[in-house]
């Protein structure tokens, strides 16, 4: 066990778990994730936004586990589709949803809709919770680009295959890993939030 400062990352996404370790990588910090504690509970996001959402895995979990906890929420917003799928993002599809039916329900919603009706953003919104489920810090971000004909790149997960960088001419899924940590919505609210972290740290706060 590390001597330095642990913070669980709220989530059961293993890719998202990931990203947010190396997102989060240069800070004086432990990361692990409800991978590393059986006893972690599983939090409904019945919210109605990505900050509640958030809010809600971070404050519920860090009671829970008696740790500190970043809850994240994040999805995509098509404005053709009014701002969907929205929170649902990760179950658009229905029950039992998968990033390949996500993917193909996303497609059939916009139909013949023409390349450049189809713009979107992600957005994320990060929460920390202290371990008597206060929240400490937290921030949101946005990456804007526009949704492809068709899905193109094998990097990422969730819809990147399909999201388009109109500035880079390419999707999340064929810019990989080392772009999408400097440009995507995630990244964005990780370096947001990570001057408030270190505030924390700084502060003797953090036990």
């Amino acid at each position: 066990m590390s001597n330095e400062p642990c913070l669980v990352l709220g989530t059961g996404n293993r890719k998202k778990g990931a990203e947010l370790a190396e997102l989060l990588a240069p800070l004086r910090l432990e990361v692990q994730t409800l991978a590393d504690f059986p006893e972690a509970i599983q939090v409904e996001e019945t919210a109605t936004t990505f900050a509640e959402n958030a809010a809600r895995k971070a404050t519920e979990q860090a009671r829970h586990l008696g740790r500190w906890v970043l809850g994240e929420d994040s999805g995509l917003l098509v404005d053709a589709l009014g701002g969907a799928p929205g929170v649902l993002s990760a179950r658009y599809s229905g029950p039992g949803a998968t990033d390949a039916s996500n993917n193909a329900h996303l497609l059939t919603q916009l139909g013949s809709t023409p390349l450049e009706k189809r713009t979107a953003h992600y957005v994320c919104h990060m929460a920390i919770s202290d371990p008597a489920g206060r929240i400490a810090a937290q921030r949101e971000a946005v990456c804007r680009g526009r949704i492809l004909l068709e899905p193109r790149g094998t990097h990422g997960f969730g819809y990147d295959p399909l999201f388009e960088l109109v500035e880079y001419h390419r999707s999340f899924g064929e810019l990989g890993p080392v772009v999408k940590a400097c440009l995507s919505h995630r990244a964005r609210a990780a370096r947001a939030l990570a001057a408030e972290l270190v505030g924390l740290l700084e502060s003797g706060r953090w036990l």
